[in-house]
């Protein structure tokens, strides 16, 4: 019966000292899981705020593109404006030109007819 007892008593007096040891090594473990879980997180959203910049860069980089496409494009009908202005002109300045010499030979064609009806009066 005293060995049952002792056998009691030492198991409780085991029992007793390691307990708070195997909780804090459960705690421990239950610390260092939470903290991998962490840090793979925070790897996690590192490896995504990367991705986003960049597919910024590669957006900010096509829309700059597509900008000196659309500048470029303009650029060439801003000259092909101003050579058509240029045709414009030029055909308008033939037009007035030639508009003045019909003026000019009708004006001496009057002037002729209007000379001859006067010596054909005297």
């Amino acid at each position: 019966m005293k060995n049952i007892l002792f056998s009691a008593f030492a198991l409780a007096a085991t029992t007793l000292t390691f307990a708070p040891v195997a909780n804090a090594a459960e705690a421990m473990s239950s610390y260092s899981i939470q903290q991998r879980r962490v840090e793979f997180l925070e790897t996690q959203t590192k490896a995504i705020e990367n991705v986003q910049e960049a597919r910024l860069n590669f957006l900010e980089n096509q829309t700059k593109a597509v900008e000196d496409v659309q500048m470029t494009r303009l650029d060439f009908l801003d000259s092909q404006t101003k050579a058509v202005e240029n045709v414009q002109d030029a055909r308008l300045a033939f037009l007035e030109s030639q508009t003045k010499a019909v003026e000019n030979v009708h004006e001496t064609r009057l002037e002729e007819r209007a000379r001859r009806n006067k010596s054909s009066l005297r």
